[in-house]
């Protein structure tokens, strides 16, 4: 979303066009609104503070005297040994706030940046239904978690090569898989991490259809998602946790054992499902409400 954006939404589909072309009309939506979020220098930014967080571990582990010290986040003295769990480390470590706030700044602004430049009512000239501009919207966001969860992995997979021996990886359970099966469970890890943050995405669309201010709509889906995982590390509450976003969030721990326990897994799939449903259609209400002639 930029201040050009009025002019490209405005003639993404003259008048009459979408009612006969209903599809492509969708598709157009899709592949501007994917420009937009990438080529924004703010979310590429993001995308770059993230793809950074392996290549600092590594760096920091690689230049310690100590490397296999049993301190700091999970696998992480696994690395010196095994340059893979450099990727599972960076995932553990940008999961509890800077991938939430890369979520958050895309999301907060999907919405709330339209309206506050004053190109959401163009937008909503184009005949396409206000759902299908919403859902156009969420699939953006989630395009973009699924790329910064992908850069984390893949950048931490090149570190740990360069810097560390790679080899057959060793998992929880205490079996040994080759390298390329171990591969393929990275592309998984990675895979359940962006569908962790789908419920977070939704509620950001939420927010940002509450207001026409981009960082308040940031503000507090970020604060939404701190609020989680301060609930889920609270014992005496411990009757809601399952019901949390954040709870699943690194039960793709479960994808390094033989064989995988799914039960985790397959819950933690669910409640982020459950969030989206709810919060996409809080978000549609809130939508198919707004007034944005003037």
């Amino acid at each position: 979303m930029s201040t050009s954006s009025a002019p490209v939404h405005a003639v993404r589909a003259p008048r009459g066009e979408g009612i006969a072309r209903g599809r492509p009309t969708v598709g157009r939506f899709f592949r501007s609104e994917l420009g937009m979020v990438f080529g924004r220098r703010r979310n590429l930014a993001l995308l770059l503070v993230l793809s950074a967080v392996p290549v600092l571990i590594g760096l920091a582990i690689k230049l310690s005297s100590s490397p296999g010290a049993g301190e700091g986040p999970q696998f992480i003295d696994r690395i010196a040994g095994n340059g893979l769990f450099l990727s599972l480390t960076a995932m553990i470590v940008v999961l509890p706030l800077f991938l939430p706030l890369a979520v958050a700044v895309v999301a907060g602004d999907a919405v709330a940046g339209e309206a506050s430049l004053g190109t959401l009512r163009y937008l909503l000239v184009v005949p396409v239904r206000r759902g299908r501009l919403l859902l156009v919207k969420y699939a953006a966001v989630l395009a973009f978690c699924l790329v910064a969860v992908l850069l984390v992995a893949a950048a931490g997979a090149l570190t740990g090569l360069t810097l560390f021996p790679v080899g057959p990886v060793t998992l929880l359970s205490g079996s040994t898989i080759p390298l390329a099966e171990a591969m393929a469970r990275m592309l998984m890890v990675a895979g359940y991490v962006g569908m962790s943050m789908a419920g977070l995405a939704a509620i950001g669309l939420l927010m940002s259809t509450l207001t026409e201010v981009p960082i308040g709509a940031m503000a507090a889906t970020l604060t939404l998602s701190i609020a989680s995982q301060v609930l889920d590390s609270i014992p005496q509450v411990a009757a809601i946790h399952p019901w949390l976003f954040s709870h699943r969030w690194l039960a793709f721990g479960d994808l390094l054992r033989q064989p995988v326990p799914t039960h985790e897994l397959a819950l933690g799939i669910g409640t982020q499902v459950a969030y989206v449903a709810l919060f996409l259609a809080l978000a549609w209400n809130r939508l198919d409400a707004k007034d944005v002639s003037c």
